[in-house]
């Protein structure tokens, strides 16, 4: 099997037992959570994308990593992270809370989005090994990202409809 087609396979199993994983063990919890310690279960969970910097290290990720992949992927997660521990920080100012956490989330899927771009453009899955000990980042963590970004846009718009009068 081609180094490609391993890539992508692994990408793909990856959703696939996330997805698995979130449907039976955390989903059915954050729906019934109180909005607000959703949110902060999931930016909780955020706050550690600043682990996404190792894409800049030599010699954890090899020197043929994409520069185009990379520093984007790299200060696109430490951006998220940031953004996360602010909403975390200011928990007890509600505005803030909710504003950072609308924040984080929009760069955080913007940042996913484009990194999936990125690699396609660079070529990763061709490049894999380059990933070096860090290509558990798309494999593992990257799906969960992705699936806990889009439990939140939903646990907002549901929050925002009970808000709205007449929803």
């Amino acid at each position: 099997m081609s180094p490609q087609l391993l890539f992508q396979l692994h990408l793909v199993l990856g959703y696939v037992a996330w997805l698995l994983c979130f449907g039976t063990y955390a989903w059915p919890k954050l729906k019934l959570m109180d909005p607000f310690d959703a949110q902060r279960a999931i930016a909780t969970l955020h706050s550690f994308r600043f682990f996404g910097l190792v894409f800049l290290l030599p010699g954890v990720v090899g020197s043929g990593l994409p520069a185009s992949f990379a520093v984007f992927a790299a200060y696109g997660d430490f951006v998220t992270a940031v953004l996360a521990m602010l909403a975390l920080l200011v928990v007890r100012v509600r505005a803030l809370f909710w504003l950072f956490i609308v924040a984080f989330n929009v760069a955080g899927i913007t940042d996913l989005v484009l990194d999936y771009y990125h690699a396609v453009q660079a070529d990763l899955p061709a490049r894999a090994g380059e990933l070096g000990a860090m290509y558990v980042i798309p494999i593992l963590y990257v799906p969960v990202l992705m699936i806990t970004h889009g439990a939140a846009f939903y646990l907002l718009l549901r929050r925002q409809m009970r808000v709205v009068p007449g929803y």
